[in-house]
């Protein structure tokens, strides 16, 4: 009940009571891949603790970023998919040791139907899902690819919480869907006009 009291806060105390009953926790290593492109969704997921991203995965193993899920969040996408029981079409991975609330599907309209805090939780969770990923698609489309990189990073300080990101040039370049050179290239010039300082295993926001 601890991760619910602390971080579900705007659940009723009776649905924190039957989540408690029937869900299971799961501890994440960082790195860990928590859900596959074609899997098929058992558990609707709550993040408990820690950092997830979630990403699209190419024919060529590329990566293209959608958003992170953090402390009080679900993924809408696991939502989704456990509900119409369809497989999933996106990739996520711990990025840090991650806790995880692993809810049975067969719950889900039971949930929505006897629990008003989580039927207005799931449709939060969609919003705020949808309005993120309006943000990386106006992002792709309007701008270039320093203003991504500007508006990327700016972000992962602002929702981390933190001065310095233990990110390398190749884990943006992944997420930003660009090559390791030109991100190298770009972080250099941050760091010229004093925004950032660069290390070999993290960056620095100095702005």
């Amino acid at each position: 009940m601890y991760y619910l009291d602390t971080f579900f806060t705007s659940f009723e105390p009776e649905l924190k009571s039957k989540i408690a009953s029937v869900s299971t926790l799961k501890n994440i290593k960082a790195g860990e891949i928590i859900m596959r492109t074609g899997q098929y969704i058992k558990f609707t997921v709550l993040i408990a603790d820690g950092r997830v991203k979630l990403y699209r995965e190419g024919v060529d193993g590329e990566e293209a970023f959608m958003y992170y899920l953090e402390q009080g969040n679900a993924c809408a996408l696991s939502m989704i998919c456990a509900t119409r029981q369809e497989s999933s079409q996106i990739m996520a991975k711990a990025i840090e040791d991650t806790t995880i609330i692993m809810i049975p599907i067969q719950l889900m309209d039971e949930l929505m139907k006897s629990y008003q805090s989580w039927y207005y939780f799931v449709l939060e969770n969609y919003r705020s899902r949808f309005e993120e990923l309006l943000t990386v698609l106006d992002s792709v489309i309007f701008k270039s690819m320093d203003e991504r990189l500007d508006f990327y990073l700016r972000n992962q300080f602002k929702t981390s919480g933190v001065k310095e990101l233990p990110m390398t040039h190749l884990e943006i370049a992944n997420d930003l869907n660009t090559s390791r050179e030109v991100i190298s290239r770009l972080l250099k010039k941050m760091e010229q006009n004093k925004k950032i300082k660069l290390f070999r295993n993290h960056i620095a926001w100095v702005e």
